[in-house]
């Protein structure tokens, strides 16, 4: 039986070159969706679960790439 995504995985490498393209350092920019990642996650295990099938990773690049094209929804 085969697992349904919740998303499209090009859309998601499509997005992330988004936001290594925008960056002045890659490794900066992987350290912040790590971080980005590791706080959600643990934010996910105190507060109901939005979508459990989308990964805290592919969640933080999504976020982050939203932020970049539009900053009007920046909340930090």
């Amino acid at each position: 039986m085969q697992k349904r995504q919740a998303f499209d995985s090009t859309h998601v490498v499509y997005r992330a070159e988004e936001l290594m393209k925008a960056a002045s350092n890659r490794y900066r920019i992987t350290v912040q969706v790590a971080h980005r990642a590791k706080k959600r996650r643990y934010e996910d295990f105190e507060s109901p679960v939005e979508d459990p099938l989308m990964k805290p990773t592919i969640r933080a690049i999504i976020e982050m790439s939203d932020e970049l094209t539009q900053p009007e929804i920046i909340s930090e």
